[in-house]
């Protein structure tokens, strides 16, 4: 699903899920447009998506689905048209699968053709943390902006898949202490600060973050959401600080690792309560970043380090920030609406600058 190409060939995830809708990869898809359009980045968005649950298939089953799909889509992607990454239930291995698809289909081999691909096909160093460490640098602009102090910040974050996990790694780095974590399975609290290395081991033999040596669990994962702490960062699904539950979140300041985690009437009712919301578009922009600079390093045949990278997105990450605070200072508006309707600008601005082809 293609949303909007005025400012360059469309970009955005590839999702297996066994809960995919047309409405979902739609919304995703325009999420992608604003997100690229925000950060600067000359792509459009798309989305695409396949109606399976990828764990209760084999490897060799999942390459036949992703090669089938890829030879029907063939038509519409290419490095200069749509260029997929990954996204939830779908990973670097997917990637090579496609690109190698691709590549066949047009008789060569079309590095550019996906990003968030292995780094020895073309992938980019940093692309794996990308979102998280985008997620990270975000938080911590924010907590600047309301005078917290990394050292003397609590956090909890909701989900510990690929951008939870980076993230509560990256906060815990900077100085701030990470005192509870959830998955799709349970959540854990500890409120001295959970060692997030050993946890990440822990979840790495037994599958979930639950029944962790260091913290106790808590009785239903949901709980984390209304822990008193300072920052709060949904990295999980959509919708799930919403009318029912707003006004039980306590953070001050709430940094959206997933895309659409907060409904518009909790979105209202934190801003009633002086609660920080950063909104998505801003927040886990890294990922599309990262896959800018690799698809940049692709048609460049041209690698950068990890170092390069990581300053680059922390450079990037940090001057929308500034452009989203300013906005929002400027026209006394919530950071969503401040980023939103900068992106929306950028995009019609292109559009109406390109015109309309006779």
């Amino acid at each position: 699903m293609q949303h909007n190409l005025s400012r360059g060939p469309a970009k955005g995830g590839l999702r297996y899920s066994s809960t995919v809708t047309l409405d979902e990869v739609r919304a995703l898809a325009m999420w992608m447009t604003w997100k690229c359009a925000l950060v600067n980045v000359p792509y459009g968005g798309a989305k695409g998506g396949v109606r399976f649950d990828p764990k209760l298939y084999s490897t060799n089953e999942i390459q036949r689905v992703t090669r089938r799909y890829t030879s029907e889509i063939m038509p519409l992607i290419g490095p200069v048209q749509d260029i997929p990454a990954p996204d939830i239930g779908t990973d670097e291995q997917v990637m090579a699968w496609m690109m190698d698809t691709y590549s066949v289909g047009q008789g060569h081999t079309t590095l550019g053709v996906v990003t968030g691909k292995p780094v020895p096909l073309g992938g980019s160093h940093g692309r794996a943390d990308a979102t998280s460490l985008g997620v990270a640098h975000i938080a911590l602009a924010a907590m600047k902006h309301r005078g917290m102090t990394p050292a003397a910040t609590t956090a909890a974050v909701q989900g510990f898949g690929k951008v939870g996990r980076g993230a509560a790694r990256f906060l815990a780095d900077a100085g701030v202490r990470i005192v509870a974590v959830s998955d799709e399975y349970g959540a854990v609290h500890n409120p001295d600060g959970i060692p997030i290395l050993e946890l990440e081991e822990h979840v790495a033999t037994a599958g979930r973050v639950a029944r962790f040596t260091h913290a106790e669990d808590l009785p239903d994962r949901d709980d984390l959401l209304y822990l008193g702490v300072d920052v709060l960062i949904p990295a999980a699904v959509e919708g799930v600080l919403h009318a029912g539950n707003a006004r039980r979140i306590v953070a001050k300041l709430i940094v959206e690792g997933a895309n659409g985690p907060t409904t518009q009437t909790a979105d209202e009712i934190f801003r009633e309560n002086d609660q920080l919301v950063v909104p998505d578009i801003l927040a886990n922009a890294g990922g599309v970043l990262v896959s800018y600079f690799e698809w940049v390093q692709a048609n460049q045949a041209y690698w950068w380090s990890r170092t390069d990278v990581e300053s680059r997105l922390r450079d990037c990450m940090n001057a929308a920030w500034g452009r989203v605070v300013a906005h929002a200072d400027k026209c006394q508006v919530s950071l969503r609406l401040a980023a939103t309707s900068l992106a929306v600008e950028t995009v019609a601005t292109a559009h109406l600058m390109r015109g309309l082809y006779p």
